[in-house]
């Protein structure tokens, strides 16, 4: 199968060789670049103790930058949503982490859990702008104290329309991978994707959780899928099954 993947290129790169050793032929079509705020993030952890939480790895790669001023946190407990997130965080140093399956209600769910790690502080939430509010919501609803700064941005990316065509007109794209709200809303509001749309004909869009699939258009929504746990594993057993 032919496989466009909208993540950007660091994680992006990584999904592209998981879907080549299964068999499919990959192509990485970033929508968005981080743009980190380390030094926010460095402040931030320097006023405040107890419990980190994160809802994304790009999370993690913002704090890499502050090498050796990182150690004295890394034993602080830490709060990740999915795998490769939690992998990121033991990768840079963590040795203290709980991990949730699902999206950020369940990480809400799983840090109410765990009332002992948060020390009788808020929690430090270091979060990415734009995000999806279900985490913050859960603390809130679960009233559990914490303390959000935005420690990366994501910057929307234009690409060529020379790439657009190679991508899905020049052949036929089979499925296209959607891992966030906002970078499906960017996808369909491309100009060369709304004047093209008898491309995408036999096209399926695979979503990582109903909340994305809800950003494609409705004439196109009969061609999505949503993985039934919103973890890339998941989503790539659709491809799996396509």
């Amino acid at each position: 199968m032919r496989v466009v993947v909208t993540r950007p290129r660091h994680s992006g790169e990584r999904t592209v060789r998981r879907l080549t050793q299964m068999g499919h032929e990959a192509f990485l079509l970033p929508l968005a670049e981080p743009v980190h705020h380390t030094e926010e993030a460095g402040r931030a952890l320097l006023s405040t103790q107890g419990a980190i939480a994160v809802t994304s790895a790009e999370a993690i790669r913002a704090l890499a930058p502050l090498g050796p001023d990182l150690a004295p946190h890394l034993s602080r407990s830490l709060f990740a949503v999915g795998k490769a997130t939690a992998n990121e965080a033991a990768d840079l140093g963590f040795s203290n982490i709980a991990m949730s399956e699902g999206g950020g209600a369940e990480l809400a769910d799983l840090i109410s859990g765990h009332p002992n790690s948060l020390g009788g502080v808020p929690l430090l939430y270091l979060a990415g702008s734009p995000r999806a509010p279900g985490f913050e919501a859960g603390l809130t609803e679960l009233r559990l104290p914490f303390f959000t700064v935005e420690c990366y941005r994501m910057r929307d990316i234009a690409p060529d329309s020379a790439v657009l065509r190679r991508l899905f007109t020049d052949a036929r794209a089979d499925a296209v991978l959607l891992y966030s709200h906002q970078t499906a809303q960017r996808f369909f509001d491309l100009p060369f994707i709304r004047e093209n749309s008898e491309a995408f004909a036999e096209t399926r869009f695979l979503c990582l959780s109903e909340a994305i699939a809800e950003a494609i258009p409705a004439r196109t929504h009969f061609r999505a899928d949503i993985a039934d746990t919103p973890n890339e594993d998941r989503l790539l057993a659709l491809v799996a099954h396509e």
